[in-house]
């Protein structure tokens, strides 16, 4: 083993120790002690183990020591990459150079070995060096033995010493200018002072190098009985020794208090401190929330009113930081300090545990934004300060802050209004939309001054951008994705989890409307079907529904729920892969909003030489619209030509003004247009409504083309019409001839099974697809309605089983109206068909079997052949009446009214569009069919006719002597009295004009109105 390292016998050595204190044997010639030693010679020659990453270990160091600048802990901070550093830069034993693997590897194990190093509670300690120990080998005497030293003419003079000199040199004072520390110099009344304290010199580094600084080079002005500053003797800086000798000279009651004397450098710096959110100070107080100025505090060049006045007047805004710096604590640390018993604040009386919603979020986040540049600014007056190089006065200093100071009195107003007051408990939908709306109206409110608020219109408007943030961005996730994404429920439309997506009400009860009036105590549930879809129809009451968002509530409402409604269609594969490929490259709308009013800025930046141009063409329009207004002026006898420039001035930007009040009449519309100054309204006309718009044009115009496309909507309404409108009349005549020819023949048609299978029959002959979904149904109805016959076809309930999610646009109150045309379709049909059955040579036999029967009856009534042809007249005018009303139903109000209804269908931009035609169409075809209330009357007349006609139908198939012969004149007058009353009323409606619609029906019906 001749050959081996130095480092290699000491790792044997080491070995056999480790092998002899795990399995304790002892003697090393021993079999087992030999195979151990082999075998751990054989893991630490050919391990497995990687080498270590000198990256990863770096990266590790540098995520602590950032970690511990997070957490302020400067001085571990500046301790861990100190050390760190040196050991790197060190070199260690058996190892040749620095920052080598060995070095790593040992930092990493030291990395692998500790728990949390930035939680662990270090204090530095000086670290002593080993003194090298002095050599005493007297090397000059052992080197110069056996030489001859001349040791010059004085060999007793002692040699120099440079020591001594350097500690002459340490004797002299320190001047400024080389030290750059200016030394403590105690003033002459305190030289007698026995505790007087002694200058120590120190170097920057030392541990108690702090410490020195707070005890030596500021003066202690804030403990009782402070030690006087000097200060100069002239008379402007012992103001207020003068003014208190002044009242002491004039008040024989005046008694001097006790008073703690600061410098006006000193008032700055708390002032500063104060107003960068600093809680503990001297000269101001805080109490409960609210910043108060110390009584006795002076300083000598200004009297002690003058003086409180100036700092309660900084105590306002400082108030006003620390209410707002309170509100940034508490949203971003939760609850970071827990409010007292009876606490008024509002925006801390949610649990604890509950984050704040993310409106506060954001708007805490702008209001952090611009405290830190404002703080920025105060650091640099406080750098100023130190340096000392000019004068800085607290006026000045208020001066300089001044705009900032206005900017903190504007964002207090909006806190104080936004979040200040809202009420406890109140919802986050309430507070996020109330938050909105009080920058809103603030933006409108500054930005009508003018140029006076241009910087609180900027900071409001930079705030406004930031807080509606989370608006915008639910928004986008809503009406792209089509998920309503609020887990803190402060948006104003909230999904409403009970009805799914697939679920025929999914249109109507999915979402809720929050609207919220101005109380704010006071808060509304509006369904989206009533108000949302409507564009806001509650206007007149005021609520506070997230202004900027009215003008485009709608157009969300219907891409939201257009987006939803596709994402849970069956859609093809291609179209939704081009939709995930540009949904990969598309910009969210919050990037999109702040790029048009990026571009809209920069756009309204002119040339010079424009401006130049401008302002000259604009001074030659005032010039020439002066003259104008004071010729308007002169005729009310006014000659003010001051007056006259402000007219001009204020009508200046209105286009229409020369043709206004050029023309030969003076008339002024101050109604056609505001004169504030409207920017931030038209910003976000231009820079978001159009993004929403077409946003909203893309996602209902892909849900109307997949609903016609592959859920064939069109198909399904005009299958609607086809089979409740009887528009497929030879499919339907099939199935209600066989209804009424079982009437005629007295048999029982009221069953189930016939009537489904008489419909089965006639659909699928023709529509095969629909048989399967058509099914008729019989309802129970008053037996006294059962006495006219007419009324006994109200059984019948035709339903059509529409799919999802067709069933969205025809729902089942849809098919009720449908139903009721349906009914008064058939009766119409019915008594059509009764009269049209009716055949003259029924009655040839029935006058044979009369003549010899009945011939002494005859002789004293009428003949027979004049009964029989007042029966043909009779069903003649019956005929003119029903067919008139037929071919009005059929013709002018459901064929005509279903081709204006398919013309809207196919122009219509949304799916709650498309609702409200089919709505609308209903409703007409309801109300031109005479089934509205309000007409009911109108229809009993008909019904009474129609009721009339089946009658006269039996009677006529009967025969005479089913009858008595008067019933043809009852009959007769029923008739009369019924048209008459319908010929009058529709014709007294169409000279109205209120019902234009039955001006055909009333012209047919006295066209054959007899006049008696």
């Amino acid at each position: 083993m001749a050959h081996w390292s130095t480092f290699e016998k000491e790792t044997e050595r080491e070995i056999k120790k480790l092998i002899s204190c795990i399995s304790g044997i002892e003697d090393e010639e021993d079999q087992n002690f030999q195979l151990a030693l082999k075998f751990a010679w054989s893991n630490f020659r050919f391990h497995r183990y990687l080498d270590v990453d000198s990256h990863k270990v770096q990266r590790s160091i540098n995520g602590i020591y950032e970690k511990l600048m997070v957490h302020s802990d400067l001085s571990k901070a500046e301790s861990w990459r100190r050390l760190t550093n040196e050991f790197l830069n060190s070199p260690l034993p058996n190892t040749d150079g620095t920052k080598t693997d060995v070095h790593h590897g040992i930092l990493s194990l030291l990395l692998s070995l500790s728990e949390s190093p930035s939680n662990t509670n270090f204090t530095e300690r000086p670290r002593v060096k080993e003194a090298e120990q002095e050599d005493n080998f007297d090397w000059a005497k052992y080197l110069m033995e056996g030489e001859d030293i001349d040791l010059g003419p004085y060999p007793d003079t002692p040699e120099w010493s440079e020591e001594e000199s350097e500690d002459e040199d340490s004797q002299q004072p320190i001047s400024r200018e080389d030290s750059g520390i200016q030394l403590d110099r105690t003033p002459q009344e305190d030289q007698d002072n026995p505790n007087k304290t002694v200058a120590v010199t120190w170097t920057v580094g030392e541990p108690d190098a702090r410490a020195w600084l707070e005890q030596h080079v500021v003066t202690p002005y804030w403990v009782a009985h402070a030690p006087r500053f000097p200060h100069s003797l002239h008379l402007h800086s012992n103001l207020l020794n003068v003014w208190d000798q002044h009242l002491y000279n004039n008040d024989p009651l005046y008694l001097p208090e006790e008073k703690a004397f600061v410098t006006e450098t000193q008032v700055i710096r708390e002032t500063l401190w104060l107003l960068s959110g600093v809680k503990k100070h001297f000269i101001f107080q805080h109490h409960d929330g609210k910043v108060s100025v110390r009584n006795n505090v002076v300083v000598t060049h200004l009297t002690s009113n003058c003086l409180r006045s100036v700092l309660e007047h900084i105590a306002v805004y400082g108030q006003a930081v620390f209410r707002l710096q309170k509100f940034i604590d508490e949203v971003t640390g939760y609850s970071s300090e827990p409010c007292p018993p009876g606490s008024s604040s509002s925006y801390s009386s949610k649990k604890g545990s509950e984050p704040p919603f993310r409106t506060y979020q954001a708007f805490v986040w702008a209001l952090n934004k611009y405290f830190t540049s404002f703080k920025e600014e105060l650091t640099t007056i406080e750098r100023e300060i130190i340096c000392n190089d000019e004068t800085v006065t607290l006026s000045a200093v208020l001066e300089r802050l001044s705009p900032h100071l206005a900017q903190i009195k504007v964002l207090h107003k909006v806190f104080c209004t936004g979040v200040a007051e809202v009420p406890p408990e109140t919802p986050n939908v309430v507070r996020a939309s109330h938050l909105l709306n009080t920058l809103y109206k603030a933006i409108i409110e500054y930005d009508s001054v003018g140029e006076a608020s241009e910087q609180a219109v900027a900071l409001l408007f930079s705030l406004w951008t930031e807080t509606v943030r989370p608006y915008l961005e639910i928004v986008d996730e809503w009406i792209v994705h089509g998920h309503l994404f609020d887990p803190a429920k402060e948006f104003i439309i909230q999904r409403n989890k009970d009805v799914p997506v697939n679920h025929r009400d999914f249109w109507y009860a999915t979402y809720t409307l929050y609207s919220v009036s101005e109380t704010v105590e006071n808060e509304e549930k509006l369904s989206d079907a009533a108000s949302g879809s409507s564009g806001g129809d509650q206007g007149n009451k005021q609520l506070t529904m997230v202004s900027f968002l009215k003008p485009v509530l709608k157009q969300i409402i219907m891409a939201g729920k257009s987006m939803q409604l596709l994402k849970n269609l069956d859609c093809k594969e291609v179209e939704q892969s081009e939709r995930s490929s540009r949904d990969a490259e598309r910009k969210s709308l919050y990037a999109l909003f702040l790029e048009s009013v990026q571009s809209r800025l920069c756009s309204q930046e002119e040339s010079p030489t424009d401006t130049v141009t401008e302002e000259l063409a604009t001074k030659r329009s005032l010039i020439k619209m002066q003259s104008i207004i004071a010729q308007h002026l002169a005729i009310d006898h006014v000659h003010d030509p001051l007056l006259a420039i402000n007219f001009a001035r204020l009508y200046l930007e209105q286009s229409d003004f020369h043709e206004r009040f050029s023309g030969g009449d003076f008339i002024v519309d101050r109604s056609s247009q505001s004169v504030t100054c409207q920017t931030f309204e038209l910003t976000l006309r231009s820079c978001l409504y159009p993004h929403i718009e077409r946003r909203y044009i893309e996602c209902c115009g892909n849900l109307m083309k997949t609903l016609k496309k592959d859920y064939k909507l069109l198909e399904y309404l005009q299958a609607m019409r086809n089979y409740f409108l009887l528009e497929a009349g030879d499919t339907m005549y099939d199935f209600y001839t066989a209804i009424f020819d079982k009437v005629q023949e007295k048999e029982s048609w009221q069953q189930l099974s016939f009537l489904n299978v008489q419909l089965q029959e006639a659909v699928g002959q023709r529509y095969p697809e629909d048989s399967s979904r058509l099914s008729i149904f019989l309802e129970t109805i008053d037996p006294a309605r059962k006495k006219h016959p007419v009324n006994n076809l109200e059984v019948l309930t035709l339903s059509y089983k529409v799919p999802w999610p067709v069933d969205i646009v025809i729902s089942s109150e849809c098919q009720k109206i449908y139903n009721q045309v349906f009914l008064l379709l058939l009766q119409i049909k019915w008594a059509k068909y009764s009269l049209d059955t009716l055949r003259f040579n029924e009655f040839t036999n029935i006058t044979k079997k009369l003549e010899g029967a009945l011939a002494e009856e005859v002789k004293v009534k009428e003949p027979i052949n004049q009964q029989i042809h007042r029966m043909c007249l009779l069903r003649v005018k019956l005929m003119h009446f029903v067919n008139s009303l037929h071919n009005y139903i059929m013709t002018r109000i459901l064929h005509s009214t279903g081709l204006e209804f398919q013309h809207q269908v196919q122009e219509a931009k949304d799916l709650d569009q498309l609702i409200k035609i089919h709505y609308r169409y209903l409703a007409t075809i309801h109300d031109r069919c005479l089934l509205r209330e309000k007409v009911s009357f109108v229809k009993e007349a008909i019904m009474k006719v129609l009721n009339l006609v089946l009658i006269f139908s039996e009677r006529w198939q009967a025969g005479f002597g089913a009858w008595k012969i008067e019933s043809i004149d009852k009959m007769e007058s029923d008739f009369k009295n019924c048209h008459m009353f319908l010929v009058t009323i529709l014709n007294k409606a169409v000279c109205r004009g209120s019902f234009p619609h039955l001006e055909s029906l009333a012209l047919s019906l006295m066209a054959g109105f007899e006049q008696c």
